[in-house]
This record gives C-alpha cells, structure tokens and sequence, in this order.
C-alpha cells in the first residue's frame, strides 16, 4: 500500500497496515516470491533479515496508524467531554464566586415607598369606622393583633416550610428565572420571606437581577428578622383586592371587621385571595372562579390540619365565609369631611407639641398609619345634622330668594363633663363647601360675649361707679347710647333698634340684652380685667385691645371656641378645652392628647351664679320662644345667650344643660362675586343676612335657638336640673315678698313691650323685669343707689319695645326702629 492508501486509510479511521509490505516495497508483479526462514542459499538469508526489518517498520506503521484518531471538523471540533464538562464545572465556580461576591455587595435596601404608603384611619368614639383618608387604603397592624390561626391560614397558603427554611426556595427560583429567560411569565415558586422582599424592598419587575437580588436579600433579611416580622411584613403589604394593601384594609373591605377580629375561615379566605385578587372575589367570580377559590380554601385548611395547627375536628366544621358586597370608597362629602380635617388639625397640633416642625407633622400625617377616634358620638351627630336639615336647610331657597344663598351654619356640641366633641356640623358639605363653619373664628360672637362680663365682675368682685358690688340684682341704666363713664376711651353703644331701657338689674338686662348696661359694667370692671378672665374661660383674647367696644363681642370666635367657654361656665368654673379627638394610635409611635378637663378658671360661685342668671334669657328673655317654648322641652332646665352681630353678619345661640353644651351660629358669606349698592364683595366675603329666609334680619333667639332645642332636647336623653352653689340669679327661688314697704322695682318703659323673638305682639305692656316664678329678688342684697351708676339719667321719654332681637348691630337701628307686628310674624311658622 502506498503511502497514498495509507493516508486515505487513515482518514477513514482505519487500524490496519498493509500486510507483507515494508514502507518502500514496490507492488509485486506476477506471482509472490517471499522467502521464508527454511530456505536455504544466501540470498535466502538476505532476504530474510531485509525482511524482517522491514516487517517491523511495518508492525510500528499499523500500530501508529491503529492509535491515530481522525481529525474532527466543523462544530465537531470544538465539543468534547472535557470541554463540556470543564465547562460546566467553570460555569458553576464563577456562578457560586459571582453569588458570593453579590452577596457581599448588595445590602438590605431600604423599604421603597410605595410599601411604606398608609391611610390614616377615622372611628366614631365607639370605634365604629368613619372615614378612610390616605392615598393608598392600606392600614399596617402588628401581628399581635392578628390572632394566631389566623396567622397560621398565609403560612399554610403559601409556604408550609416557612417557620423552618432559610428564607429561599431554590428550586422555585431557579424555576422563575428560566421562566423569565424563555418568555414564560410570572411562574415560579417563592417562599413568604421572598415574596415579603419582593412586595417591601424591591418591585415587581420580572426580571433576572431583580430575582437574584430577590434572593441575596432574602437570605439576609432571614438571618436579620424574625419569622414574626416577616410575615407581618408580608401579610401587611401584599395586595388583596378590592383596593385593599394589608391585611386590616382586606379585612375591612371583605368583612367590615378589623384584623383583630377575623376568624380563622375568613382568615383562609383571605390568604387564599393572594394568589389571584381579582378573580378570586366571590361576589365578582366567575363560576369557575368561585370554584377555584373554594377548593384554595379547603387546601388552606387541609394544610393547617396536616401542620398540627388546626384539630381536625374544628376543620370540619368550618362554613365558607361569604364576604359582604363591596362598598364604594369612603369619601369626605357631607359631614365626614369636616370632622375629618378637623381631626387632623388637632393630631397636626399635638405632634408640634411634641417637638416636631410644622412641615415634618404635615409629612408624618401624609404618611399615613394613623388610626384616630374620635369624641364624635354617631348618634348625637346624626340628631345635630337632622335639626339643621329640617330647621333651616330645608327652608333656605337660594335660587329664587339672593340672600337665603348667604346663609351658612356652623355648629358643636360637648359634653361638659368629659370635654368631648360629641357632635359638629361644619357646614351643607364638605366637597362644597371647604370652610368649616364650626371651627372657623372670622365672625364676631356678639352678645354671647355678655355673660363673660358678669363672670369678670363676679370673679373679681368689682364694683360699680359708685362703689356698688356687681351682682344680678345690681342696678343700671339702660339707656340708649348712653355714654359710658370711667373709660378713657369714649364709647356710646345704642341698644337694639336704639331702645331705651329705664333702670334695669343686670339680670333684665341679660335677658334683654341691653348693650348699654354691659359697656358700662366693663368699664366698671376694668376691660384688660375681662379679656383676661374671657382668656381663662377658653377665648382667643391675647392680642385683643383692651377697649370698651369689646363688650358688645367684636372680636372673631368660632362655634367651637364658645362651646368650650360656656362649657367651661356648665363645669362649675373648671376649664374646659373641647376635644375633638379622642385617641391616636400608630404602631411606630406615640402621641398623647390633652387632657380636655383643666384646673379651675374661675370659682365655681362665680360660674354657678352666671349659669343661674342666663336661665333667665330662656325663661324670660330673647330665647323665650325657641327655647322655652319648644315642645320637645319636657321641663329640661337650659342657660343660654343669643347673639347677633354688626349688620346681622351672624347670629348665635349658646346654651346648655348640665349633660350638655351646644353653640349654634348663622353666618353671612357671599356665595359668589357681588355688588351690593356700590360696594363690591367677592366670593367667601362676610355678607349681611338681611332678607334670608323671609325676614327682615335673621336674629340668635330665631333659626339658631330652633335648631339648639330641636338637637339638644332630643339628645339630651333623661331631664336634669342645675346643681348650683349661688344666692343669684333667675334659677333661684326670690324671697318672700317683705310685709313693709318693698323697694322701687325697677322697670323698662318702652312703649312697646314685646320680648326678644316673641313674634306675637302684647296685648298688655308689660311692667315687670322678669317672670315672679324667675325673677330675681326685688330686694337687692346692698341698697340701690338713687341715682344711676353712670353720669346721665335714663330717658324719660318712652320708646319702642324690644323688637325680638339682642343684636349688637350699631349701624342698622334707623332701618328696624320701625317694624311693623306683621313685619316681626312674616316668615315664622
């Protein structure tokens, strides 16, 4: 064979040599001669040591050409078994070096913000659900609060192994991320420490870097957490359905419950829910979703009963937990609005109390996971908002009567005793309406101011002009724009439709409202004297000038404001702060409220004798009608004061029972640009009620005394008397009148004698101050001075009578003096 052969024989993986041939021979021709050993002659010997020579060359040619391997071509070349494998095992060390490395460098992140996002959360004071505030409806609860077996439902849904693996599932990851590579999607199986990182520190990107940080991080938050944190990590912020993030939120939407108070079959339902939300809500399953969902929770309990976490026959007798129809969001309209910013004002407040900016209590809010009760009793605030309804709303026209549109009511109602806001009404509706009308303080509170004079004179045991202790019975003049005496500051306030009064006992002149009697007492008492008390009562008067105009209540309050002032009178001088929150609660930190209930402000003779002399107002005064009066009264003892305002931009009534305190006031706002004459007012300008509602003007002892006695007597619940430490006043009995001759009684002589919101006109004028059955004592404790207090003597010329209305209002008298009877009934009903 030549060496042509050779090669070919080569190439084709030959392992033969050519036999009988050395390298070199040339083909025989004709018939063989080879020689063999036994033959002799010498060229038989040649031959055969030739021969063998050459017979092994050829022995090491084949063995060669036996153990030459073919040369591999194309792809062939470059796989091998130990290339493969090397490559593998390469593979795996740069594999387990890279996870190492990565392990080292990458750190337990910080939670991103979407998980951290809460509402915050708003209860009546019984703890009924609110209202729900937050961008994002998700409340994070400890999972103390969670009970037991309710806890157990996730760990059986969706890792059995969880109390005992290290975190990871690798398996199930390797499995997610050959899915993601090939384009499968979402599959794979993760352990709840994965899915908790997932959902809390990273995103839900499909990613591979994503599932292998997943991993790294995984391992680490294992080792650096309990398994308690973690699953109240994951069960508070994986997503349920329905809007819900966290399992307080789910248990909510699904059962109207709190976390707390889950069973353990709802609580398998909503584990169960986790693996498809959407499709899993029986009360928008498909069949076959509700199918689906069913069997889940079977497994779910299966899964408890197998781990030793649920006896057997507590399993059996679980019934599938239908969840409620789901509820529209809670929204802020009507009232909710209004309690709720109020709430969180006051919480705003409290957390810069605590040492925090503005700003960074703003943002503590923002973020959420407050759940705030209220003082707001449901019940009490479903009566106040009925009494509004139907004793002005439902009489306001605006669309065809301008000045009805001006009309806003702001009301709030404490319990004296405990200084809780136990009502409020902000205004028609939050959505509409952004100004709370209960707590805003632009509008003047006018003759509500009165009774904190007398508290003043009463607390400082001041005198008059002449040396006189200031008591009821205490005698003044109640002439019209009587200038005041003993003031360096001139001041001359008319009275109502610039009636003059002869000389009347501070009593009357609470009853009637007599703003020249009030600026005269103080005077008396001293002006810096009484915003000092009025401050010590609950009222804003720190930068207040200490003027005598202040006496006809020209400083701005609002609803809440004199709530707690008169609260604080009903206290028996122990100050009141109203409260309209009750508690705050954040699992991350505290906040402590005020105490609503304070040291004593003024003594209680004083308070107590004050609240005697404004029972007089209702019994016998401006609220006569609307308060004593009303058919809901059923004997309940009331104090209070109606107010109106300059240019009867407000009206006010404020009283109370011993259970109870509620400040109703009207306001005038402008509902939208206007001119008035050639005065241009613009939208949210205070404005005069003039005209609303049919009237001539809109007064306290009207539509704000209606709507007190229509909420309070029915709110009220049993009836209750005063238990006052006083000698004074219209709630105590008079003396026997003396055998001798009695004391002049002082008198009012206007020719008119029609009282304050009394809209029937007398028949008979009248010629007493007050009611015998509760009137004051006509012998005054001290004798009368003969002559009035102040320089000027009374008018002896008669006037009209009072025209049912203690309004301060100075500008507008030559417009009122004059009302006809049928002007004072038009618009009543």
């Amino acid at each position: 064979m030549g060496r042509a052969e050779e090669r070919k024989a080569r190439q084709r993986g030959a392992r033969r040599a050519a036999p009988g041939r050395a390298p070199g021979d040339a083909p025989a021709t004709g018939s063989p001669s080879v020689a063999g050993p036994s033959e002799g002659g010498p060229a038989g010997d040649g031959a055969s040591g030739d021969g063998a020579a050459s017979g092994e060359g050829g022995r090491r040619a084949a063995r060669r050409a036996r153990g030459a391997k073919p040369k591999r071509t194309g792809i062939r070349r470059f796989f091998t078994w130990k290339k493969i494998v090397g490559t593998v095992f390469g593979f795996i060390l740069l594999g387990m070096l890279g996870f190492v490395v990565l392990y080292l460098v990458v750190d337990i992140p910080k939670g991103n913000a979407a998980a951290k996002l809460q509402s915050n959360v708003y209860k009546y004071s019984d703890g009924t659900f609110l209202a729900r505030d937050g961008d994002l409806n998700r409340e994070i609860v400890d999972l103390d609060k969670v009970p037991k077996k309710v806890q157990r439902t996730f760990v059986a849904a969706e890792n059995k192994s969880f109390y005992k693996d290290s975190g990871v599932d690798l398996k199930g990851t390797a499995r997610g991320v050959l899915n993601t590579l090939s384009g499968k999607g979402k599959q794979g199986g993760s352990t709840i420490t994965q899915q908790y990182v997932k959902n809390y520190y990273l995103t839900q990107d499909q990613t591979v870097s994503r599932k292998l940080k997943e991993l790294v991080i995984s391992l680490k938050v294992d080792r650096e957490k309990s398994k308690d944190d973690i699953l109240a990590g994951y069960i508070n912020t994986s997503y349920y359905g329905r809007g819900a993030y966290g399992i307080q939120a789910a248990a909510r939407a699904y059962y109207d419950i709190d976390a707390a108070d889950l069973n353990v079959a709802q609580g398998a339902y909503l584990a169960a829910l986790l693996q498809s939300p959407s499709s899993y809500d029986w009360t928008s399953a498909s069949p076959t979703g509700r199918k689906l969902v069913k069997q889940r929770w079977n497994y779910v309990l299966d899964n408890m009963v197998g781990q030793g976490w649920l006896p057997a026959a507590e399993r059996e007798a679980q019934k599938f937990p239908v969840p409620q129809e789901p509820k529209p969001d809670p929204t802020l309209e009507g009232q909710t609005g209004y309690l709720v910013k109020a709430a969180e004002a006051d919480v705003e407040k409290q957390l810069v109390e605590q040492g925090l900016t503005k700003s960074e209590a703003e943002a503590q809010l923002k973020a959420g996971g407050y759940t705030i009760t209220l003082n707001i009793d449901r019940k009490k605030q479903q009566q106040l908002e009925r009494a509004v309804d139907k004793k002005l709303n439902a009489k306001l026209k605006p669309k065809s009567n301008k000045p009805d549109g001006r009309v806003q009511a702001g009301a709030v109602s404490v319990d004296p005793k405990t200084g809780g806001v136990v009502a409020m009404y902000g205004g028609r509706d939050y959505v509409k309406h952004y100004v709370n009308n209960a707590t805003r303080t632009d509008y003047q509170p006018a003759s509500t101011f009165k009774p904190l004079i007398l508290a003043a004179a009463l607390e400082e045991r001041a005198t008059t002009q002449s040396g006189k202790p200031i008591t009821a019975d205490t005698i003044y003049s109640g002439r019209s724009r009587r200038p005041v005496v003993g003031s360096d500051i001139g001041f001359a306030p008319p009275n109502e439709d610039n009636v003059s009064y002869g000389q009347v006992d501070v009593q009357t002149a609470m009853n009637k409202s007599i703003n020249s009697v009030f600026a005269q007492m103080g005077v008396d008492v001293k002006m810096k004297k009484v915003l000092e008390v009025a401050g010590e009562l609950g009222m804003d008067t720190e930068k207040l000038p200490a003027v005598p105009a202040q006496t006809l209540g020209s400083m701005g309050a609002s609803p809440l404001e004199m709530a707690g002032v008169y609260a604080t009178l009903d206290n028996h001088g122990k100050k009141v702060t109203p409260a309209l929150v009750k508690s705050v609660e954040h699992k991350d930190r505290a906040v402590d409220m005020p105490d609503p209930i304070g040291d004593q402000a003024i003594s209680r003779g004083a308070a107590d004798s004050v609240t005697s002399v404004l029972t007089g107002v209702v019994d016998d005064g401006t609220a006569k009608r609307s308060v004593r009066d009303a058919t809901n009264r059923d004997g309940q003892q009331v104090a209070g004061k109606t107010g109106t305002s300059d240019d009867n931009k407000s009206a006010w009534f404020v009283g109370y029972t011993p259970k109870l305190v509620t400040s109703v006031g009207l306001f005038g706002e402008a509902p939208e640009n206007e001119v008035e004459g050639k005065k241009k007012i613009r939208r949210g300008d205070q404005a005069s009620m003039k005209g609303a509602l049919d009237r001539k003007r809109i007064d306290g002892g009207s539509f704000p005394a209606e709507i007190w006695a229509a909420y309070t007597f029915d709110a009220s619940g049993s009836r209750s008397k005063f238990d006052l430490d006083t000698d004074m006043g219209a709630a105590i009995e008079p003396p026997p009148e003396p055998t001798t001759q009695a004391p002049p009684t002082p008198t009012i002589r206007p020719t008119e004698t029609k009282d304050e919101d009394d809209d029937e006109p007398s028949s008979t004028p009248s010629t007493s101050t007050t009611s015998p059955s509760h009137s004051p004592s006509t012998t005054p404790t001290s004798k009368p001075p003969t002559t009035p207090p102040t320089s000027g003597e009374p008018s002896s010329s008669t006037s009209s009578s009072p025209t049912g209305d203690d309004s301060d209002d100075p500008e507008d008298r030559s417009d009122r003096s004059d009302r006809t009877d049928r002007s004072h009934r038009r618009g009543d009903d």
